[in-house]
């Protein structure tokens, strides 16, 4: 296997864990942001009421989005198998 073949692959293996993890980081902390604010206004300081919000939102993404997430996963990891058929010794 070529340097620049292995260099594609980590590119794409790496594109694939922001494209994966992108939209869940960015649910993450747009919630966590705003159960931050709600705190502040309110004074209230139990770190399970920006915990259990942040939770369940992550959760119904994942609900939402596990589809779609598992099929490019998927899709990635038979494309390559199916590479490591074409390598030569």
């Amino acid at each position: 296997m070529t340097p620049e073949a292995v260099l594609d692959v980590m590119m794409r293996a790496m594109w694939l864990a922001l494209e994966v993890s992108g939209p869940l980081l960015a649910i993450g902390l747009s919630v966590g942001l705003v159960m931050g604010l709600v705190q502040a206004a309110t004074q209230l300081s139990e770190p399970s009421i920006g915990f259990v919000p942040k939770l369940l939102a992550l959760g119904g993404a994942l609900v939402a989005m596990g589809g779609w997430l598992l099929e490019r996963l998927t899709t990635f990891g038979r494309d390559m198998l199916g590479a490591i058929a074409q390598i030569h010794p």
